[in-house]
């Protein structure tokens, strides 16, 4: 006798639905949750080589940036350039003022390192200091564009590119400015420097170029040269200083930033000289509130420094994503301004 098992219906319905179950979880795709960064999603992006990182999602860049500070005009334009390139690139900027701190930007950088952004991207306020951290973040994978200044660092290849103006050549086209404008002017003529925070790559560069641009003449005095900071009010206490101590032997004054030559003037007519007329004023920047000075004859010569960077940093970030390489060095056309244009360009300020 053949005796065949039958087994009860209820189970087999069971079977069948634990190996419809199975059949599912070997042939579906499991997608784990992605982490966020401030309400975007964040897949794993390799950033490991700065030419070959594309974004395949469709999630936005994500670029964490370490803005050195709010010191100035100029300063607050190129914050502002930034984050209005970012929201028509359609860039997530992450945005740290470091309020002229570099231990604060260092922490700014960690905070992005472990966010995970895509690109990084810093003003440093000083030059050196900057082979640790940005060690760490080569170490992460993530590229580095550094932004206005310079990082004084032994191997280059811990940044993809430097954006930003030539700070030598701007002190150079200051130097070769007051070498035309004194050229019938018989010696000695004394020059009062300001330059900006120390350590900085903008007060190194362009007092090199300066200088070594007037050198070729010999009665051409610097009498003091002093930090104050890019500030106006550290540029008018610094210069009233110098005035009780050189008062009219000075002759010129170089400036390495508009800020501090409109404090600077400020000291100049307390103590009864006129600006641009007893005293040559060349500074450094190019915003509104210097041209307006220089249309009224205060101020001699600007050489122009460019603020308006956010382009320039999201075409940059947008072409490390897509993969492609991009130069070493990046310099902004800038100008040089004197009286005779100074009417004209007031209007066309942006800053």
């Amino acid at each position: 006798m053949n005796i065949r098992y039958k087994a009860p219906i209820g189970l087999g319905i069971w079977l069948l639905v634990l190996l419809t179950i199975l059949a599912g979880c070997e042939s579906g795709s499991y997608n784990p949750p992605k982490e966020t960064l401030n309400g975007t999603q964040k897949g794993n992006i390799d950033t490991s080589a700065a030419s070959t990182v594309p974004v395949t999602d469709s999630r936005p860049i994500v670029l964490g940036f370490s803005q050195l500070g709010s010191e100035s005009d100029w300063r607050k334009a190129n914050t502002l350039s930034i984050q209005e390139a970012a929201k028509e690139s359609g860039v997530e900027l992450i945005l740290d003022n470091a309020e002229q701190s570099q231990e604060q930007q260092f922490a700014a950088i960690r905070r992005f390192i472990k966010l995970g952004v895509d690109v990084i991207a810093i003003a440093p306020v000083i030059q050196s200091g900057w082979e640790s951290i940005l060690k760490e973040v080569q170490e992460a994978g993530i590229p580095v564009l550094i932004l206005d200044r310079a990082v004084g660092i032994r191997d280059s290849s811990q940044y993809v590119s430097l954006i930003g103006s030539d700070f030598y050549e701007e002190g150079r086209k200051a130097g070769k400015y007051l070498l035309d404008k004194m050229s019938n002017s018989p010696g000695p003529i004394g020059i009062v420097e300001l330059k900006g925070t120390e350590g900085s790559t903008p007060s190194i560069d362009r007092g090199k170029g300066f200088h070594d641009t007037i050198k070729e003449r010999k009665d051409l005095t610097v009498l003091v040269s002093e930090s104050a900071d890019f500030t106006y009010e550290k540029g008018r206490d610094v210069m009233r200083s110098i005035l009780k101590e050189k008062g009219r032997k000075i002759r010129v004054l170089f400036s390495h930033n508009d800020d501090m030559a409109l404090g600077a003037i400020e000291a100049i007519e307390e103590y009864g000289l006129r600006p641009g007329k007893d005293i040559v004023i060349i500074s450094v920047d190019g915003t509104r509130k210097a041209m307006e000075k220089m249309a009224e004859g205060k101020i001699n010569c600007v050489v122009e420094c460019n603020p308006l960077l956010g382009p320039n940093l999201m075409q940059a970030v947008k072409e490390l994503m897509a993969g492609r390489s991009i130069p070493k060095r990046i310099v902004t056309p800038e100008s040089v301004f004197t009286e005779v244009t100074a009417g004209r360009e007031v209007g066309n300020r942006k800053y």
